[in-house]
């Protein structure tokens, strides 16, 4: 049983809930223990760095350094979440002065050296052999785009465990389980993530060429790590469809749902009936 500390953000309980559910149940799986933060606070995504650079490193710092407390490697399964502490954790060490800022902001020594790893990185290091060996409905047939967005990956003097242009963790970890995967430009093309709200008409055009690259492409389903990407990909889906009179019925998944329909875990417990999109064929096909 590996330990990690846990940082389920604050989509865990609401738009993310189906990607919170899997992640769990594929962590028992794989012999994970996630420790969930207490005390835990947001991390401000991209209001708290855009309000002012300082709150935007001492929200994730206090979760680094309550991570440190615990004395385990912190995992966060929101790419957003993810790239906003690995980002903190990162100037904050290169800065002594803003080391000893932290502390006094935070009302405790800080210490962020902990590892910080995203859920996809955590789940690919407990191995190829391991995954394979748990595996009871390989996806044999399921051709799946998998799509990073920007934050799991970038920007690279930041995010440095895969490809910034062309990252492969998540497409390996796929076809570790029997998936087929895309090799398609689009796996890291923005959605539009929070524009959603300001300039829904720029996030639209973009989803549109997201789910086109997709289709183009004769993949079953997109897969993803992000629960921003997700909400445009899956909830905005049938907006796109109004606004350019298309029909996109491409089903949008975590990929620890994906994961766990191999590892041959019940649909319900995946949050595999939580989607905007349907999913009932795409896991009808796997079971």
């Amino acid at each position: 049983m590996v330990r990690y500390a846990y940082y389920p953000g604050c989509v865990a309980e609401g738009s993310g809930r189906e990607y919170e559910m899997a992640n769990r149940a594929v962590a028992a799986r794989l012999g994970l223990e996630l420790v969930e933060i207490e005390d835990w606070n947001c991390c401000g995504a991209t209001p708290g760095h855009n309000t002012g650079h300082l709150l935007g490193l001492a929200l994730p710092a206090r979760n680094l350094a309550l991570a440190s407390g615990m004395g385990l490697d912190l995992v966060a399964p929101c790419a957003a979440c993810y790239n906003r502490l690995v980002t903190a954790q990162r100037e904050i060490a290169c800065d002594p002065e803003l080391q000893v800022l932290m502390g006094r902001l935070l009302g405790r020594d800080y210490h962020g050296d902990r590892r910080v790893l995203s859920m996809v990185e955590a789940v690919a290091a407990v191995g190829a052999e391991r995954m394979k060996a748990l595996t009871v409905r390989p996806l044999e047939g399921i051709t799946v785009a998998c799509y990073y967005g920007c934050l799991l990956v970038r920007p690279p003097a930041v995010i440095r465990g895969d490809d910034p242009e062309d990252p492969r963790l998540l497409d390996d970890l796929l076809r570790g389980v029997g998936a087929t995967t895309v090799d398609w430009a689009h796996k890291t093309e923005c959605c539009g993530a929070a524009q959603a709200l300001p300039h829904e008409e720029v996030v639209l055009s973009r989803v549109r060429r997201i789910l086109e690259a997709a289709v183009t492409f004769r993949a079953d389903c997109i897969a993803t790590a992000c629960p921003l990407c997700h909400a445009n990909l899956d909830q905005r889906q049938a907006r796109v469809n109004r606004r350019f009179g298309t029909d996109y019925r491409m089903p949008v998944l975590y990929f620890t749902q994906l994961l766990g329909l191999a590892f041959g875990l019940n649909p319900g417990e995946l949050g595999l009936g939580l989607h905007f999109v349907p999913t009932a064929e795409l896991v009808r096909r796997i079971a």
